[in-house]
């Protein structure tokens, strides 16, 4: 039976949806594919939105082509039974993920202020997704389904809280997110292997605590992993924190990394080596998936989702991100080893949009965490797994080992344009601009055809501060290093007979940042680059980070020395005013 109905326009066949073509969220939907029962029900603090660009979707899609009844819960009413219970039980498990974001992160700005909005709630506005949703989901299930099967985390709010970690909210350490959520598993990192994996198990009746890219609570540690400082070392001095993170931080690489052990009161969190990578033509598979790429009909009726503006016609490339920026977790959950589709996979992807009837042709974003990480890594840690002591990027290097060059990535775009139906192909992902003046046979070329044919109007970049000592501690390029890609920028601009802009992101508060620092900022942004910032934001200490850990211990995580802090939350909206406040420039000039 076809998936979809086509409808025939005037210019192409268009694309269709009813509820069919989504995994079921009802007992509607269940009846009328003839289920009396789904195998696992995943539940989400988002709404059900059926896109590559969603992790639970992308779960859901993958089990569906497994063979199993995937049944989905996106932001159940949490004091009722009436959502939780509308499925019924799960023959194997609940799948529980926070969400796309994480809810503290979602919910709060990073001075603690309620969000008023939320992107992956119907109608926009936010009061679906409750504060630390994976405990809360977790509970919700087990009120209403006494002795029920396992309950399995995954997602980025589980997987950046897996061992004891600093939460910002609580201004405390917590416990390892199994034992506070009391859950049984807890999936971490991408996943899609181990997911696969513990399914097959769960279904067979097979122990499940041998797989890769596992967590679980046991009675007993296992002396053959690294032996973590206890939850209550942590809690008793700040510098056994640091001592775990390190270890926590260094054992994700699926090549290099050992499983760790953690004590926690009279029992054990243990987390197995991460799951392998997808290898490239897995990506390409995944990419393949029968998403709809719409909200399901049951939450649209609520209104629209914001994050679809973004996500519905734009092209993933690949995963991860080594740049390590501290204050960043993408490298910690997605990995610090860039995996690539194929063009011909996202070609035809970039094809196949055609078949929607509000596609005007473009496309939204060509990228990935950093868009310019397409298409090129470095051989030793393909072969061997990342540094311990090594980053591939830092503040004052590249690492020579690490060939950067943007040849694939150019020839993808140029590509891209050629596709029957592209008008325009932006670039919205952020540029580390550090690779492209690194890259001296094809950076200027890259940077060009950007310029030319896939910014609109402004592109985005993240010095995130200037002055040397807190660019080191963010884990960040040099400020001359900006200032050469400035100039590259205005140079092609000029040659295009183009007015496009850079908007820089720029952080105020960051561990080791004070208010003379965010002047030094102002003055370097309004003489040096001739601009008056309007965008910067004030740091957020999130879990799975070494800013996070500098922010709670008030030490350089690498010299274990002090270093300042500002937690004054009124001081923080200071530093941030010093750098955006409007200033006039000798030419007259203002933005």
């Amino acid at each position: 039976m076809s998936r979809r109905n086509k409808t025939k326009d005037t210019k192409r066949d268009t694309l269709t949806f009813s509820t069919r073509d989504f995994l079921p969220t009802t007992k509607e939907e269940m009846d009328a594919k003839g289920w009396d029962q789904c195998d696992i029900i995943l539940v989400s603090g988002d709404a059900y939105i059926d896109s590559p660009y969603i992790g639970v979707a992308m779960v859901g899609r993958m089990l569906e082509r497994m063979g199993y009844r995937v049944g989905m819960i996106g932001q159940p009413d949490i004091n009722s039974d009436v959502d939780i219970k509308r499925l019924g039980e799960p023959r194997l498990y609940w799948g529980v993920s926070g969400g796309s974001v994480d809810s503290m992160v979602s919910n709060y700005t990073a001075t603690k202020k309620f969000r008023s909005t939320d992107d992956y709630t119907p109608g926009g506005k936010n009061d679906k997704r409750p504060d630390r949703a994976l405990s809360v989901y977790c509970n919700l299930i087990r009120r209403y389904f006494k002795n029920t099967v396992p309950l399995v985390l995954g997602g980025i709010e589980a997987s950046l809280r897996r061992v004891t970690h600093y939460d910002y909210w609580a201004d405390r350490l917590k416990k390892p997110i199994l034992f506070d959520a009391k859950a049984d598993i807890l999936v971490y990192g991408m996943g899609e292997i181990a997911i696969e994996q513990l399914t097959r198990a769960l279904d067979e009746g097979r122990d499940y605590r041998d797989i890769r890219g596992l967590c679980y609570i046991s009675k007993e540690p296992n002396y053959e992993f690294i032996q973590l400082p206890s939850h209550q070392e942590c809690l008793d001095e700040k510098e056994k924190y640091i001592d775990l993170f390190d270890d926590f931080y260094d054992n994700n690489d699926p090549i290099s990394a050992k499983g760790l052990c953690q004590s926690v009161d009279t029992r054990f969190l243990i987390q197995n080596p991460p799951c392998d990578y997808l290898n490239q033509a897995e990506m390409d598979a995944n990419a393949n998936l029968p998403f709809t790429r719409e909200l399901h009909p049951y939450y649209a009726k609520d209104g629209k989702v914001k994050c679809l503006e973004t996500i519905k016609f734009s092209i993933m490339t690949h995963q991860g991100c080594w740049g390590e920026c501290n204050f960043c977790a993408i490298g910690v959950h997605q990995g610090r080893t860039i995996r690539t589709r194929t063009e011909e996979n996202i070609l035809q992807e970039a094809k196949y949009f055609n078949k929607y009837k509000d596609y005007k042709g473009i496309i939204a974003d060509v990228g990935g965490p950093t868009a310019n990480m397409y298409g090129y890594e470095c051989d030793k840690k393909l072969k061997k797994g990342t540094c311990d002591d090594i980053r591939c990027v830092d503040a004052d290097r590249l690492c020579k080992v690490m060939h950067v060059d943007h040849g694939r990535n150019l020839s993808l775009l140029r590509k891209i344009r050629e596709v029957e139906g592209v008008r325009k192909a932006f670039i919205a992902s952020g540029v580390r601009y550090d690779l492209i003046t690194a890259d001296k046979k094809h950076g200027y070329s890259y940077l060009k055809e950007m310029v030319k044919h896939h910014i609109s109007g402004q592109l985005k970049v993240a010095p995130e501060h200037t002055q040397q000592h807190v660019l080191e501690l963010m884990g960040k390029p040099g400020k001359e290093t900006l200032v050469e890609f400035k100039k590259m920028y205005d140079e092609l601009n000029k040659e295009e007979g183009k007015k496009q802009f850079l908007t820089y992101y720029l952080i105020a508060a960051h561990p080791g940042c004070e208010e003379k620092d965010m002047h030094e900022l102002k003055r370097f942004t309004t003489q040096e680059l001739k601009m008056n910032p309007e965008q910067a934001q004030v740091f957020t200490p999130t879990p799975g980070t070494y800013s996070a850990v500098m922010y709670y211990t008030e030490m350089d995580p690498k010299t274990r020395k002090k270093i300042f802090v500002e937690k004054d939350t009124k001081r923080k909206e200071k530093q941030k005013r010093i750098v955006v406040e409007k200033e006039c420039f000798r030419t007259g000039f203002a933005s």
